[in-house]
């Protein structure tokens, strides 16, 4: 049976589709079979896949409105083993068109049904918010992954999304784990980015990963190619960053 994560920070920008793309790259390298589920309007991990979005008229969207099962909205992309269901801007207007359904926060739950055994890994990236889509993803989710930031306000805010995984947990998804924290874009050289790491292990322990994800040129040129780090520099920092990531999870997860 597959486990589904979810990677979730309502803050922009602190890595969450970077590391939605590569570490399904990286489990599929390690051979696993994995789906990436597109769940943010932006559609940067369909894109960061190769995926032309404006070409897209099944993705998550039919999915989450049950118009669509998800074998038909799931397509192929550029990394070995990994399937995607790609996102359109289309997906902005779905949370005004959940408000009136019964079972709202479930409508992906429901949705994966039918594919999850068929996957080892299913990965959630998250849209930037703690809207409806969010809640559906950590209502459908397994586990969740938290990216965060080796910057000053990276603890701002962490509060607020550990306080809406527990009422998930309370009200939606009892089973719903934390993954792990994860520590992107570090910088040995910057004394703030050491700072915020021992900060959050001081606080966080045992739910930070070991891996930390470093600030790599290459991990911000492979998106504009559509490819993941892997396949675009299997050689580099970033690369073995994520591979690493992959390989703890797994051993986590055995």
């Amino acid at each position: 049976m597959g486990k589904i994560i979810a990677i979730a920070n309502q803050k922009g920008g602190v890595g969450k589709t970077t590391t939605s793309v590569n570490l399904a790259a990286s489990l599929g390298v390690l051979e696993k079979k994995v789906l990436l589920i597109d769940a943010d309007p932006q559609a940067n991990a369909s894109s960061g896949l190769g995926i032309d979005v404006e070409t897209i008229d099944i993705g998550t969207y039919q999915v989450l409105e049950h118009s669509n099962t998800p074998e038909e909205a799931t397509i192929g992309c550029s990394a070995p083993n990994v399937k995607i269901i790609p996102a359109h801007i289309d997906l902005v207007a779905i949370e005004i068109e959940l408000v009136d359904k019964e079972n709202r926060e479930y409508m992906l739950k429901q949705a994966l049904e039918s594919v999850k055994d068929k996957y080892d890994y299913i990965i959630i990236d998250c849209a930037p918010s703690l809207g409806l889509l969010t809640l559906n993803a950590l209502t459908a989710a397994d586990s969740v992954i938290i990216p965060i930031q080796c910057e000053y306000f990276a603890l701002e805010g962490l509060g607020k999304l550990l306080n809406t995984i527990k009422s998930v947990q309370k009200i939606h998804n009892p089973e719903l784990d934390i993954e792990g924290l994860l520590l992107t874009m570090y910088d040995s050289r910057l004394r703030l980015s050491n700072q915020v790491v021992e900060e959050v292990q001081k606080h966080f322990n045992n739910m930070v990963f070991e891996t930390v994800i470093q600030r790599n040129i290459k991990l911000s040129e492979a998106p504009s190619f559509g490819e993941s780090i892997i396949n675009y520099d299997a050689t580099s920092k970033g690369a073995s960053n994520y591979l690493n990531l992959a390989e703890e999870i797994i051993k986590k997860n055995k």
